[in-house]
């Protein structure tokens, strides 16, 4: 029987990575990358932090001989502001909870791995047209047949409105994220998570001299602000951190925050995979471990189909991809919505909220379903 063909379709991180990890299984693979040269995100200096579990999956999967680039994060620290005074309401100790990156120090390195796989073909060409109803793609009036397409494009393309239909979770939280990197020379190892009246502000080293910030603010005070967001952003860091000996601030990035958990994942053999599938707010960080989790399924149920001689597109593959990993990517995105209201500077919550966090420390059973779920989602 001939290798079966898919192809995926997107440059981000999770198409990458698909690309590399999917690659381990019996299947020839194009990955459409488009124009690089267009590629807005290029001078990307965005961080991501994966769990441990996440990060024993990439190590196993992708075999990238520099992973220096990924900082083991021991210990978590969470503050809440009430009335100008900052409260440290709760800290996880725990050996590498966590490790933090900059995207494009692992799309380099997915691109060397990829560009030494005999199994992946790398296609510099925008994909525009789909047929849905045959499951193959349109380029350049020429149709192109595949077992199994795989749509990893973003949160925004219009390549997936045949498939969704309108069925999907959305809410605009009508903020924006803000991100840099901080160069210093002081002692930050840990990281940290404060809810501000502004917005949750998180810092994640990098190494022993930078870390990276992400601070997700109200459109308003984006407007309100924009000359002057390094000015806001440079003393807001002073001040939390007790004044750290900041050598230099990069250009700050926003990116527009919403709510999208799609409820329809595939239709015939085509498949939604990364940020379109569920865009989810950044406070928790949990957006790039979905996504690997949503790989990692992937893959196994490739790995099944294969061995048992059956053909990727007339399987029931996708059916159970959906049927396994819907559940917790809403259970995810809805919990980490609900999160977000919980610190909101709202009148009706902060009694509740006060009493909450004054206690927390209290039930040790809630820090462990936390580090838990943190680690390796939940289990529906």
């Amino acid at each position: 029987m001939n290798k079966q063909k898919i192809c995926i379709i997107g440059d981000g991180l999770a198409g990458l990575s698909a690309a590399v990890i999917l690659s381990k299984e019996n299947i020839k693979i194009d990955l459409y990358v488009g124009n690089e040269n267009n590629n807005k995100h290029r001078n990307d200096t965005r961080a991501t932090a994966v769990s441990e579990s996440s990060y024993q999956f990439i190590k196993k999967k992708i075999n990238i001989n520099k992973k220096s680039f990924f900082w083991p994060c021991k210990e978590i620290n969470l503050f809440s502001e009430s009335n100008k005074n900052i409260t440290n309401f709760l800290n996880f100790k725990k050996k590498n909870l966590m490790y933090i990156f900059q995207n494009k120090e692992l799309k380099k390195q997915l691109k060397k791995e990829i560009s030494k796989k005999n199994s992946i073909k790398l296609i510099k060409k925008n994909i525009t047209d789909i047929d849905y109803i045959n499951g193959l793609i349109l380029l350049n009036k020429k149709k192109f047949f595949y077992d199994l397409i795989v749509l990893s494009i973003g949160s925004n393309s219009k390549l997936y409105n045949k498939i969704t239909q309108g069925r999907s979770i959305i809410k605009d939280y009508k903020e924006v994220a803000l991100t840099t990197n901080f160069k210093h020379n002081s002692t930050i190892g840990k990281a940290s998570q404060f809810f501000l009246k502004e917005g949750p502000l998180a810092v994640l080293p990098l190494n022993k001299n930078i870390f990276s910030v992400v601070w997700s603010v109200g459109n308003s005070y984006f407007r309100n602000n924009s000359k002057i967001l390094k000015k806001k952003l440079t003393e807001k860091i002073k001040i939390l951190l007790n004044n750290p000996k900041i050598t230099n601030i990069e250009k700050i990035q926003s990116f527009p925050i919403k709510l999208n958990l799609k409820t329809k994942y595939y239709k015939n053999n085509i498949l939604i995979l990364g940020d379109g599938l569920h865009a989810v707010h950044p406070m928790a960080g949990q957006g790039f471990n979905l996504v690997l989790r949503d790989i990692k399924k992937l893959s196994e149920l490739i790995s099944k189909t294969l061995k048992i001689g059956l053909s990727l597109k007339n399987s029931f593959l996708l059916k159970d991809f959906y049927e396994t990993r819907k559940p917790e990517n809403i259970a995810i995105g809805l919990g980490i919505n609900l999160t977000n209201i919980f610190f909101k500077d709202n009148k009706y919550f902060l009694p509740m909220r006060k009493i909450i966090l004054n206690n927390i420390s209290n039930f040790p059973f809630i820090k462990k379903i936390s580090e838990k779920i943190s680690d390796k989602g939940v289990s529906l």
